[in-house]
């Protein structure tokens, strides 16, 4: 199983949707938000090849993207693969 790595901030509904997409497929993840210490937002917006939106959502080191890239994942049936 891929460690799901996801960047957030507060007050942000598109992180809180993309969460309860992940807990609805039993899929553990690391939330990293980037509002708790300097330098995590310009961490994610080099690892996401500058994207600035949030949430970013990480699949061990492969960029996934936001929380719509997140959801077509899942209705695709493409979602349980990739984090195999």
């Amino acid at each position: 199983m891929k460690n799901i790595t996801m960047y957030t901030g507060p007050m942000c509904n598109f992180c809180e949707a993309a969460k309860r997409l992940l807990v609805r497929n039993n899929l553990n993840y690391k939330e990293i938000d980037i509002s708790s210490k300097d330098g995590l937002r310009e961490e994610m917006i080099k690892k996401s090849n500058g994207k600035r939106t949030i949430p970013q959502i990480f699949f061990d080191e492969t960029h996934i993207g936001g929380y719509q890239e997140l959801r077509e994942l899942e209705k695709s049936n493409k979602l349980s693969n990739l984090v195999k």
